[in-house]
């Protein structure tokens, strides 16, 4: 069985790949770090027999590859989170294990997955899963932000020219300067914002496009995303996903 580990944790990949090779019977034929590099590899390949997919990626939430790629082979979905949507999972026949993977939970994923090449589970409708959690609509207009320690204000996205983390705190930087703490993390904000007026840039930023003011080309065949609000450090795009990045801008 051909599987494919998606997952930018490099000790929690190689623990995933340990226990495929207990258990027998995988060859894993691609493990993959970013949405990027998995839209990326494909467009070149063939669909695994199997994907085992952290949902937090280095460029943001790994169902935006849902929105590129059309999976039709089962997925198991791995990550260190719970705030997801199990029960979702669970009805659309999907497993969602909790890291740190153990040899027993993936052995109890592999006999589902035994079971659905048989045909006696369905193959789960990712498209109904993506509306059940609402990431294809339903995008915030606003957020109530804290101002001034016990008021609440209304922020507007239309006003927010880039959110970035500084200091494992979340903060929302809008046109007119003005700083604001978010009660979320970037994944979570990534999914509750339109994709096509915001871009995961890094780990570090999500950007609006309108507050592009132009783009240089930077060391390592990078571009360096200039705003016009202006920035604690550099907004990078890697190599990787420049492409991305334009196809998205245009």
């Amino acid at each position: 069985m051909k599987a494919i580990i998606i997952e930018d944790e490099v000790l929690a990949a190689r623990n995933l790949h340990t226990i495929l090779n207990e258990i027998g019977g995988f060859e894993v034929v691609a493990t993959l770090e970013s949405i990027a590099d998995t839209i990326e590899w494909f467009e070149l390949n063939q669909l695994p027999d199997v994907l085992f997919m952290d949902i937090h990626l280095a460029d943001g939430s790994s169902f935006e590859i849902f929105k590129r790629v059309n999976i039709s082979c089962p997925v198991i979905f791995t990550t260190a989170y719970d705030e997801y949507a199990l029960m979702a999972f669970k009805v659309n026949s999907i497993d969602y294990l909790l890291k740190p993977l153990i040899k027993y939970e993936v052995q109890k994923s592999i006999d589902k997955l035994k079971l659905m090449s048989k045909g006696n589970i369905d193959i789960a409708d990712y498209q109904k899963l993506l509306s059940m959690i609402k990431i294809e609509s339903n995008y915030k207009t606003h957020f109530l932000v804290s101002q001034k320690g016990d008021k609440l204000v209304p922020l507007s996205v239309d006003e927010i020219a880039y959110l970035y983390i500084d200091t494992s705190v979340v903060k929302a930087i809008t046109y007119d300067k003005k700083t604001f703490i978010m009660d979320f993390t970037l994944d979570e904000l990534y999914l509750m914002l339109n994709p096509k007026v915001f871009y995961r840039a890094n780990r570090q930023y999500i950007i609006s496009r309108k507050a592009i003011k132009d783009i240089d080309m930077w060391f390592n065949s990078r571009l360096s995303v200039n705003l016009q609000v202006s920035t604690a450090e550099k907004v990078l795009i890697s190599k990787a996903r420049i492409h991305e990045f334009k196809k998205w801008f245009e």
